[in-house]
């Protein structure tokens, strides 16, 4: 069963997909945000074009795990695609994710000038990653 990753943002939205084995997590795409119902549209339809089987949505939370004021958006974000899809749908801590994308984009040998620009779809599959090895325990 393949696992499609959401990692919400203001400006863009970032989406991994994990292999069909549920293994080993890739980015996918990026998408621009529109509204919430057009954004859980498109996201929506990848997942279906996808075969996926799950939904993860990242969230932020706080030191002992709670949510963040912050998290409202991610949250909203999964209701939306209840309504969208019959899959089923998953918050996930996503805190720290955009700095371990940039960390690893940079132990990947990327030049300083390359660097430049999102890393939303990265994010989106630290997110998956980390939900993956967490279900492989």
């Amino acid at each position: 069963m393949r696992i499609l990753a959401v990692d919400p943002g203001e400006k863009r939205i970032g989406l991994a997909i994990s292999d069909p084995t549920a293994t080993i997590a890739q980015p996918l795409t990026v998408l621009k945000h529109i509204s919430r119902p057009v954004d859980a549209a498109a996201i929506a339809e990848i997942a279906r074009q996808n075969q996926v089987g799950l939904i993860i949505v990242g969230t932020t939370m706080d030191d002992d795990g709670l949510p963040i004021p912050r998290s409202r958006q991610a949250e909203r974000l999964a209701d939306a695609l209840h309504l969208q899809s019959d899959l089923p749908v998953q918050l996930w801590d996503e805190s720290f994710s955009t700095q371990e994308a940039r960390i690893a984009r940079i132990a990947m040998g990327t030049t300083r000038k390359k660097r430049t620009g999102h890393l939303d779809d990265l994010a989106a599959t630290v997110i998956l990653q980390s939900f993956l090895d967490a279900k492989s325990r």
